[in-house]
């Protein structure tokens, strides 16, 4: 079955760095798009980030453009995000998310596979 692992959460002070791993098995990872999601502490989740399945074309949520990257290796059937200058208000749990497309989407409902989270905290 499809499965995708987070990876590369933890605790980091504001103006730090992470780099989220999302390792896909179970289905033909060049044919789908994927994303990045997030979810606040008593908030809705949220958009963060995606790519096209060659990874040439990105789109981000104004609330993290310019500081976080998104990126993918097909040979290693894996995304990442890069997240750089961290701000408190980025500590949430941080989700990957498949779509088998052409077209990569923010929105959650266009998303047939998601991962279990990993936890991003960051302390002021």
């Amino acid at each position: 079955q499809v499965q995708l692992l987070e990876s590369g959460g933890g605790l980091v002070q504001a103006g730090g760095s992470l780099r989220l791993s999302c390792a896909a098995s179970g289905l033909t990872f060049s044919s789908y798009v994927m994303g990045w999601f997030r979810q606040a502490p008593g908030k809705e989740r949220e958009f963060v980030a995606t790519l096209t399945r060659s990874g040439d074309n990105t789109v981000y949520a104004d609330s993290v453009k310019g500081r976080f990257t998104i990126s993918r290796d097909n040979t290693k059937n894996t995304v990442y995000l890069q997240m750089n200058s961290l701000k408190p208000e980025g500590t949430a749990v941080y989700y990957c998310a498949a779509r088998r497309s052409v077209w990569p989407s923010a929105q959650m409902v266009d998303y047939s596979y998601w991962g279990q989270g990993t936890q991003v905290t960051v302390s002021s």
